[in-house]
């Protein structure tokens, strides 16, 4: 499984959000990997250069093998919130996508 991620406007990608990104999305590796072609992030900050709070926009764009991506995503203060809480998102709308395709083998 390839991970690609895009910083975007006002966020930038530093080794330590990279790794922050990489633990975080371990777990969907370990579970859905095979599964999987490939999981885009993008960032963006969406209050860049306008001053006032940081909100983060983090989406998460999972590609199962031969189907139609699935989507999570998070707003937060910061990247790593944000990423933290859209790899959980994702990690559950794949358990539950994936389950619902197993279920459906099995009758």
């Amino acid at each position: 499984m390839e991970l690609i991620i895009n910083p975007g406007d006002g966020v930038h990608l530093s080794d330590a959000l990279r790794d922050h990104v990489q633990h975080k999305l371990e777990p969907v590796e370990r579970k859905h990997g095979e599964r999987l072609t490939r999981i885009e992030v993008h960032f963006k900050d969406d209050n860049a250069g306008k001053g006032g709070a940081d909100d983060v926009h983090c989406l998460l764009e999972a590609h199962p093998r031969g189907r139609d991506p699935l989507v999570a995503e998070a707003v937060a203060e910061d990247a790593y919130t944000a990423a933290h809480q859209a790899a959980g998102k994702l990690d559950r709308s794949l358990a539950h996508h994936f389950g619902k395709d197993d279920r459906v083998r099995r009758h």
